[in-house]
């Protein structure tokens, strides 16, 4: 029986591994991260690969450091993503479920197609460092700290470049005005993602 259990925990094992190809891994680790492929689903602890269409979700008081190729990502508490397409130095798309994340890719780099969906809109990504989620009195909210996105909602698109952000009343809204950030703002969004 002990060996029936340990061939089916290895095989568990194998077959997230096996189900997509390696886009990046996780650099830092807080509390309880799950990935799933499939029936798949196994914690993430810190130097795990992480997989194309990988459904990686943090718990209350977790936090998660993706590197998927130079691009890191940054997951709050209670956030849910799914890499649903990731190719690294080309792109990809990413499905923010629930919660908050980062994206930050260099300045100086090359750019990248990347295409982050959500509840609230569509953002479109070329090599960039911005917050999206949950923002004070905002259900959601987009903010570049540099590089430019666009944020696509209600049949309404706006660019956003360093020190601007949007606010979204609720899913299917358009995205409010475009205003600058204050630093007590910024900070609080970072915070909710770990970042100090």
């Amino acid at each position: 029986m002990l060996g029936g259990l340990l061939a089916a925990a290895i095989g568990d094992r194998t077959a997230v591994a096996a189900s997509g190809a390696v886009v990046g891994k996780a650099q830092t680790i807080r509390g309880n991260v799950r990935r799933r492929q499939g029936e798949a689903d196994e914690r993430l602890a810190a130097g795990g690969a992480v997989h194309d269409r990988d459904y990686v979700t943090t718990s209350t008081n977790s936090f998660a450091d993706l590197a998927l190729s130079e691009t890191r990502i940054l997951l709050g508490p209670q956030t849910e993503l799914l890499i649903d397409s990731f190719i690294a130095g080309e792109g990809g798309t990413l499905e923010l479920g629930l919660g908050r994340m980062i994206f930050d890719r260099p300045e100086g780099l090359p750019k990248v197609d990347v295409a982050v969906r959500t509840a609230f809109g569509m953002i479109g990504v070329r090599g960039t460092k911005f917050f999206c989620g949950p923002s004070r009195a905002a259900a959601f909210a987009v903010f570049v700290e540099h590089g430019a996105v666009n944020v696509e909602g209600g049949g309404i698109a706006r660019t956003l470049t360093a020190g601007e952000g949007v606010d979204f009343d609720r899913p299917g809204a358009a995205p409010g005005e475009v205003t600058r950030w204050g630093q007590a703002r910024i900070r609080e969004a970072y915070a909710s993602v770990g970042l100090r």
